[in-house]
């Protein structure tokens, strides 16, 4: 934590604040191990089986594992940060810590500065792991769990064309005017089976049509191979086909659609990485699609819950010090109920962005704005 190491260094954290911050980052550090630990064995119990039927040996397994636990702290982080917060100030107000510093004179904001900024470098965590290193972990993880699954199947497929296999990929860019439908895409051998390809006029006239029995994503060329396959020509006023023209390979130097991003619509928005978040909205942000809006609220969503560590100390704080000096449990069940409203409120603004009632900025934003507003209240009655 670069800043706080500053402040130390200049002498502007006195006693009391790395007392507070070294009794909550002690606790901190215990939680976080825990988290983590159990989420590693769960993650173990639940793919444990499905890589040994795969035939995933322990190297694999080991390497699929490690590259999976950094796509768990965006989520777990602020839970670390609350539960932490509550057991370690608890402990000093049920010890009078608290209660002393305040009869010196010290206001809350005050004595728990060192956690504010804490707080302000753990944003920078979070958008530096929402950023790049989630991403990474979520797609890695997800490649090399196809990839070993494809492997497994190739074992026992007697045709590669059937392993890894999505079935009824629709594709329709408004951009260039085109309109993709393919019977099934193997990832695993990279091909397209069963390819129609409509190009439209601006009116979305069809007014050239390819099929194709197999296609394939030229890497080099960045763009798409057409085999066994013939060229339709339609008359725009009547609909009627003008001319037809079969083939045995065309190079379609213009078809760039990228196959990744034609299959991403079937992962749900939950499951894809920022990066790909920000891929989908890129590419269709111009064209009005109505399936954008689940993808961009997931999006906001991602960059809103950088303020996570904030919100949470917001709400931790005031549970932890004021009233009776109880059982760390009861605040905890308390902020647990106060993470339960937000996810309520998290979905109903996702219903209402979804339906066009909310924008979708407005409908990620909601949740993350209510709990600062009880966070600021709760601080506030403090006083």
């Amino acid at each position: 934590m670069p800043t706080i190491t500053v402040l130390l260094l200049s002498g502007e954290l006195n006693t009391i604040d790395r007392h507070i911050l070294r009794e909550w980052l002690t606790i901190f550090a215990l939680v976080l191990a825990a988290t983590v630990g159990l989420l590693l064995i769960q993650a173990m119990y639940s793919d444990f089986r499905d890589l040994q039927n795969m035939g995933a040996g322990l190297g694999d397994m080991a390497y699929y594992f490690i590259i999976t636990i950094p796509s768990f702290l965006s989520f777990v982080l602020p839970v670390i940060v609350l539960v932490s917060l509550l057991y370690a100030l608890g402990q000093l107000h049920r010890s009078n810590e608290i209660t002393a510093m305040r009869a010196a004179g010290l206001g809350i904001f005050r004595i728990t500065r060192a956690i504010w900024l804490a707080g302000l470098v753990l944003c920078g965590v979070m958008w530096g792991l929402n950023a790049s290193v989630v991403p990474w972990s979520v797609e890695a993880s997800r490649s090399l769990l196809e990839q070993m699954g494809f492997k497994h199947e190739a074992a026992q497929a007697q045709e590669a064309s059937a392993v890894g296999v999505t079935r009824t990929v629709t594709f329709d860019n408004q951009q260039a005017g085109r309109l993709w439908f393919i019977n099934r895409y193997s990832r695993f051998a990279q091909r397209a089976y069963g390819v129609s390809v409509s190009e439209l006029t601006l009116k979305r006239q069809e007014k050239i049509r390819f099929y194709a029995e197999e296609a394939r994503y030229d890497q080099e060329r960045g763009c798409w191979v057409f085999l066994r396959g013939r060229e339709t020509w339609f008359d725009l006023e009547t609909g009627h086909e003008t001319r037809v023209v079969n083939f045995d390979e065309r190079v379609m130097s213009y078809y760039t659609e990228d196959p990744a991003l034609m299959l991403v619509f079937d992962v749900k928005p939950n499951d894809l990485s920022f990066f790909e978040l920000r891929r989908i909205i890129e590419y269709f942000q111009s064209d009005d699609n109505p399936k954008l809006t689940i993808y961009l609220i997931r999006y906001y969503e991602v960059l809103a819950s950088t303020l996570g560590p904030l919100i949470v100390i917001a709400i931790a704080i005031p549970f932890a010090v004021s009233g009776v000096r109880v059982n760390p449990a009861v605040g905890v069940s308390k902020s647990l109920g106060l993470f339960l409203l937000y996810f309520v409120l998290m979905k109903f603004a996702t219903a209402l962005g979804v339906r066009g009632t909310l924008d979708p900025l407005v409908a990620a934003c909601v949740p993350s704005a209510a709990m600062i507003l009880i966070g600021a209240w709760f601080f506030a009655r403090m006083r």
